[in-house]
């Protein structure tokens, strides 16, 4: 059973919901060992000085910045620290905004969100309330020490969470040349667009994920297992047990409470489109995050 990334909080206005944050993708990429053809024998990556020659161990490895051209300014674990937000166990919805608002070049990668245990009310609070008004919640996670742009959406029973691009990571499509203008510009006829049209209907479908496989590496397995027959060389490596997923727990709380002074709080501000600054992770919904009585998972690497 997959183990979570971390175990939390997700938090709107004063509600904390005690999840867990699961992997939502299973990556089925076939990979390979090197071996030196001429032994058979593994083939090993070292970390090597440029000058010397000399493997460097771990411990004696830093990260450094090249700021200029051969000019490098290097980094302290702590000064990475540094910069990491604070609030590393909520998810705190900053804003709701409609779906189809939101490109798809934003998305980038989805995780499950799981309840913990009597959480389950207030997940499907959120989880309905989403699907009603066709809106999604936009806020932060942070994975390991990096801080991400997160969108929470209802998909079927289930809340997902996916990571989303800055708006500085993507390509403005006027840096490249593409045609710009409506079919008359580019004198495509009536006739042209209609019978386009009628090609596109002829060949549409209800979407059906399960129609579409990977066939690459459907065949790429099928020579890798006549492969192994032929040549019955097979290699065993014993994986390390997973640990039992940790759990996360919450007493009973009144919903129709928090929601009321939640609103109350938003009409004591006189403006309810007011977030919080993103450097400052100790809004009231993060210290309500903190005194939930979520228990805290190792971090681990994102899947």
């Amino acid at each position: 059973m997959a183990r979570p990334i971390w175990t939390g909080s997700l938090s709107f206005g004063l509600l904390n919901i005690p999840i867990q944050l699961m992997p939502g993708e299973r990556r089925t990429d076939i990979s390979f060992r090197m071996l030196d053809s001429r032994t058979k024998d593994p083939v090993r990556y070292e970390r090597v000085n440029a000058e010397t020659g000399e493997e460097v161990p771990w411990k004696e490895i830093v990260k450094a910045y090249q700021y200029d051209k051969d000019s490098y300014v290097v980094l302290e674990a702590a000064d990475i620290a540094a910069a990491a937000s604070e609030n590393t166990e909520t998810i705190a919805l900053d804003a709701f905004v409609e779906q189809a608002a939101i490109s798809p070049a934003y998305l980038e990668k989805p995780y499950l969100l799981v309840p913990g245990k009597r959480a389950e009310k207030g997940y499907v609070l959120l989880r309905e309330v989403l699907k009603k008004s066709k809106r999604v919640g936009i806020g932060r996670v942070v994975i390991r020490t990096r801080e991400y742009l997160s969108m929470v959406i209802p998909q079927g029973d289930a809340l997902m969470l996916i990571l989303m691009r800055f708006p500085q990571e993507l390509v403005d499509p006027a840096e490249y040349k593409i045609p710009e203008g409506g079919a008359a510009k580019w004198k495509i006829t009536p006739k042209e667009m209609q019978m386009a049209q009628t090609l596109l209907e002829s060949m549409a479908e209800d979407w059906k994920p399960g129609d579409y496989k990977d066939e690459f590496r459907e065949r790429l397995t099928a020579v890798i297992n006549k492969r192994i027959k032929a040549k019955g060389a097979t290699t065993r490596i014993e994986e390390p047990a997973d640990d039992e997923p940790a759990e996360a727990s919450t007493n009973v709380v009144d919903f129709m409470a928090l929601l009321q002074r939640s609103l109350k709080q938003k009409g004591e501000t006189g403006q309810a489109a007011t977030k919080p600054a993103a450097s400052k992770p100790a809004t009231k919904a993060a210290k309500a995050a903190k005194k939930a009585p979520a228990k805290k998972a190792s971090k681990r690497k994102a899947g």
